[in-house]
């Protein structure tokens, strides 16, 4: 059983696994051919699993900020999901690591976690990276979905300051929450779908380990982790869909994707040191 309590090395160890995992989405959700509250729905049934097992019970109240981190997940999932069907995998998840922005201005109003200069060059750097790294697939068509993505980085921001007020609490039960809302939400829809052992496979992937055990070991770290600095270790999952899609799909990664990746790569280096040299202090 995973322990209640973790040490930093095994927190960002959990961010950097649950990363790998949310990273698989792009594949499952460009081939999966149901609407996105069907998506969300039949993910969120699996994933609800997860969480039932691990905290084998349902929690009969939940506090202010599970509600916020709750509705905030649900938010995030169902715009990230409309928006990959609407424009370019590329396009989605770049704007959606817009978030540590405006996790600076809610950690500070609402946590009070003083971003460090280090914390605001490793951004620097990150977002050079990003820039970098899908400069030459970035493309003007699909607004809707760009408009959705930049939203989704906005309520991913204010889900993961609100697991981070939670590190005293149990934010696995925010998840369990946000499932469970999920399944509320778009579970008619699943019925509208059509029902095919593929679609079912990929929907219980994406339920039970891209989302589930992926948010659950998140949980965990968030505890231990400050919010802005989880996000940056989290910059590991856009670096990581291009090279699943070029392992599966042949697709390779241009010349400014690849500096990118190191680029941002050598960001999150910099805020995970930074960060473990002031706790050291």
């Amino acid at each position: 059983m995973i322990p209640a309590a973790l040490d930093r090395r095994k927190a960002i160890l959990f961010l950097i696994i649950a990363a790998v995992l949310w990273s698989t989405s792009g594949i499952f959700l460009k081939t999966l051919n149901w609407q996105p509250l069907a998506v969300l729905a039949g993910r969120s049934l699996f994933s609800s699993l997860v969480f039932l097992v691990y905290l084998r019970r349902i929690p009969r109240r939940f506090t202010r900020w599970q509600w916020v981190a709750a509705l905030s997940s649900v938010l995030t999932q169902l715009l990230y999901i409309t928006a990959i069907q609407m424009t370019t995998a590329a396009n989605a998840i770049f704007l959606q690591y817009t978030a540590p922005i405006y996790i600076l201005l809610l950690g500070y109003w609402l946590l009070r976690e003083k971003p460090s200069k280090a914390d605001w060059v490793a951004m620097l750097v990150i977002f050079a990276g990003l820039g970098l790294f899908f400069g030459d697939r970035l493309s003007p068509g699909g607004f809707t979905g760009n408009l959705l993505a930049i939203i989704s980085g906005v309520t991913m921001a204010l889900m993961t300051v609100a697991m981070r007020a939670q590190k005293d609490g149990s934010p696995a039960e925010s998840f369990l929450l946000a499932n469970l809302l999920g399944m509320l939400l778009g579970g008619y829809f699943v019925f509208q779908q059509p029902w095919t052992i593929a679609n079912w496979g990929s929907i219980a992937y994406l339920g039970i380990f891209q989302i589930g055990l992926a948010f659950l070991l998140y949980s965990l770290a968030i505890k231990v982790i400050p919010a802005l600095e989880a996000t940056l270790i989290g910059t590991l999952e856009p670096i990581l869909n291009p090279l699943w899609v070029f392992l599966l799909l042949g697709e390779m990664p241009g010349p400014l994707a690849l500096l990118g990746g190191l680029v941002v790569l050598a960001g999150v280096v910099i805020s995970s040191i930074a960060s473990a040299r002031a706790e050291q202090e």
